[in-house]
């Protein structure tokens, strides 16, 4: 947790607090990059996909015809929403990685109707992407409080409106990009700071079969390969290196012993990068890649051993009729 916090009043009805110190990037991108790109294989977080450009892309992939999970997430969260409501009673919102917050619209506006919306707190890398989803929210809903937490939410954060009945929510199935310990602790944070009365809602893409996986993530207009090389105009920006992005391949696959998929940028000849800020050069022999990316898909059975791990319990289940997402809601033990 931050020694210090941050705390700006944009108005009476928008606060940032920035939970982010220490020299240089927010993400210690170069600390990341020096350890992931001389490990054996080469990786990178997926967490620095998401510049400004890489955000939009992604928001492009989600109106993709083969990425199923924003649709059908939605559709659920559409149909389920009076009943978590009823369920939970909240008067505060929490999300995790909200970006622009179009989903939980729906959420707030059950809120609204039963007449207990109060207060949105979000927790998201990107200043600029609170600060315009707050702008948006306090223009369609002129009694609410939001709190913009400018924040890692991997690692254990306050969270906003402690005095409240909150629902915490991660959707798009983002608890899927952890590697598996790493998802037990993220949700060991938040459960250790929620109330008994407090319920944490999370979206699970849930296993299927291959093709339908493996076409999400490589669509035919090539918008998800777009996405997956910007990481190396990330680090061209950031880190002042020379990656050549024609001379990679963006490959999407399912490891089924895994149960998830792998991102990766498949280099397509021997090459050598130099990256002039962390005095570093590596290599890369043809064929070699670059793992970028983890999304691990789910049954409700390794959802409820997750959830134990990370002292939760499963409270509540709805998928679609197809089987292909799951909305789990879940309370501390």
């Amino acid at each position: 947790m931050p020694d210090e916090i941050t705390e700006t009043v944009v108005d009476s009805r928008i606060t940032i607090r920035n939970l982010l110190h220490g020299e240089g990037s927010p993400f210690e991108l170069a600390e990341d990059a020096r350890k992931g790109l001389t490990s054996t294989p080469k990786t990178m977080q997926p967490k620095y996909l998401y510049d400004r450009h890489g955000s939009d892309l992604f928001e492009k992939i989600t109106e993709q015809e083969e990425y199923y999970q924003t649709s059908t997430e939605l559709e659920i969260l559409r149909r389920i929403a009076p009943l978590i409501m009823d369920r939970v009673r909240p008067t505060a919102l929490i999300e995790f990685g909200s970006g622009s917050a179009s989903k939980t619209k729906t959420l707030l506006d059950e809120m609204r109707r039963a007449g207990r919306l109060e207060g949105y707190g979000m927790l998201d890398v990107s200043e600029s992407a609170l600060l315009a989803a707050a702008d948006a929210l306090v223009e369609r809903y002129p009694r609410l409080q939001v709190v913009c937490e400018i924040a890692d939410f991997e690692q254990p954060q306050p969270l906003p409106f402690p005095g409240k009945r909150r629902l915490l929510v991660f959707l798009g199935s983002t608890i899927g990009n952890f590697e598996v310990e790493d998802a037990k602790a993220f949700l060991r944070g938040p459960a250790e700071r929620m109330h008994d009365d407090d319920a944490f809602l999370i979206g699970f893409d849930l296993i299927k079969d291959v093709e339908t996986i493996e076409r999400a993530y490589n669509d035919a207009a090539g918008v998800t390969e777009a996405f997956n090389k910007n990481l190396l105009t990330v680090l061209n920006r950031e880190l002042g290196a020379d990656f050549d992005l024609s001379a990679f391949d963006h490959r999407a696959f399912y490891n089924e012993p895994e149960s998830r998929i792998e991102m990766h940028l498949v280099s397509r000849r021997p090459q050598r990068v130099t990256l002039i800020d962390l005095d570093l050069t590596i290599e890369f022999v043809a064929g070699e890649s670059l793992r970028t990316e983890l999304s691990h898909k789910y049954t409700r059975r390794s959802v409820e051993q997750l959830l134990e791990a990370g002292n939760l319990t499963l409270d509540m289940w709805e998928t679609d009729p197809d089987g292909k997402f799951a909305l789990g809601l879940a309370r501390r033990r």
